[in-house]
């Protein structure tokens, strides 16, 4: 699992690669985040024997990690500029989108 995160954990998982278009670079920015969780339990063994062992047990783990887009970088001979991905925007056109179909879709409904 280590050697998963220090492969993925760089400066790639953030930013995208650079893309060139009309005397623009653009490069996409992501947030990254990781989690993790780690146990031990007992062994189903009795006080001696988990003694004469040096009191060990079993363990489990596990560990994730999640990316969403923020934004892009934009750089130009004259300026570079961080423009964000507005979340509202995109849930108020979802909202509209809907709307609409649920509209048409309603239109089209035979009336009893």
């Amino acid at each position: 699992m280590i050697e998963r995160l220090q492969t993925s954990g760089n400066v790639k998982t953030v930013y995208g690669e650079p893309i060139a278009a009309e005397g623009k670079t653009v490069i996409p920015v992501a947030r990254v985040a990781y989690g993790f969780c780690t146990c031990l339990r007992p062994e189903e063994k009795n006080d001696a024997e988990r003694q004469a062992e040096g009191g060990k047990g079993t363990g489990c783990g596990g560990g994730g990690v999640a990316a969403s887009p923020v934004g892009v970088v934009e750089m130009t001979k004259e300026d570079t500029r961080f423009i964000p991905i507005d979340e509202k925007a995109k849930l108020a056109g979802a909202l509209l989108v809907g709307l609409f179909l649920g509209l048409l879709l309603a239109s089209r409904r035979p009336r009893r």
